[in-house]
């Protein structure tokens, strides 16, 4: 099975060609952040985004494909498909891992308050797709709140949310919080940077924490391509992870 990089490295490849092709309305990227905006696509486009991340924690390291299918029915709900297409994991011995990831599904709500500032909240449901040498084997649910405003030049997007835990370990809590803020801004016509601080804390457990950096480039509205690191702030968290990723439309549905 080819790596998830030289994968990934393909998928770019191919849609890249496809979206500048394309007319129509722009995308409106979830990624790289953790952090997710308030608002949704253009209601009636399916957007796809796609990418690779490869992670390291300790002596563990960590490749996949994530991937998110999104699509608003109104500029007030919609839905996402997302989840990762390939894991490969090893911890440092002769065992490795290789399989499909876990699978969430998102119901989303936004709440436009003016051209420049929104609301928005997130009911997810994680399915345990993944084997457990992979994931945990259970399901999750979770409610992400969220506050999207443009001050300037600058997007900022802050996520506050909760995670009621299928499995957890026995001296540990079952409900995760979690927090992300990012900022984004353009550089030039095409290229534009985004910084971000989050992380997660669960009663009985070490708490997380990490800073993102990422540059974005788009040829065209409709294409937008991202590459960028993280570096873990706490001792629990990853080391550090590198990613790259693009966001395209499929094609209008109505």
């Amino acid at each position: 099975m080819p790596s998830p990089r030289l994968l990934c490295l393909s998928l770019l490849l191919s849609l890249a060609p496809l979206a500048q092709a394309q007319q129509g309305d722009p995308v409106l990227p979830y990624r790289p952040s953790v952090a997710s905006p308030a608002q949704l696509p253009v209601p009636g486009q399916l957007e796809f985004e796609a990418g690779g991340l490869l992670s390291k924690t300790d002596d563990t390291r960590r490749a996949s494909l994530p991937y998110a299918f999104k699509l608003a029915f109104t500029p007030e709900w919609g839905v996402l498909l997302e989840g990762e297409g390939v894991v490969r994991a090893h911890d440092g011995t002769a065992r490795r891992e290789t399989g499909v990831g876990d699978t969430t599904f998102v119901l989303k709500r936004a709440f436009l308050l003016d051209s420049a500032t929104a609301l928005g909240l997130e009911l997810g449901w994680k399915l345990p797709t993944a084997k457990d040498s992979i994931g945990s084997g259970k399901s999750d649910v979770s409610l992400n709140g969220i506050f999207s405003r443009d001050l300037g030049a600058v997007h900022v997007d802050a996520n506050l949310n909760a995670t009621r835990l299928g499995a957890s370990d026995p001296d540990a809590g079952r409900v995760q919080t979690g927090w992300a803020t990012s900022f984004s801004t353009p550089v030039s016509g095409r290229w534009g940077a985004t910084a971000e601080v989050s992380g997660t804390r669960l009663r009985g457990a070490p708490s997380t924490a990490q800073l993102l950096l990422a540059a974005t480039y788009s040829p065209t509205p409709r294409l937008a391509i991202d590459i960028g690191m993280a570096r873990g702030l706490t001792a629990s968290s990853p080391d550090w992870s590198l990613f790259s990723g693009v966001v395209v439309p499929l094609g209008k549905l109505w």
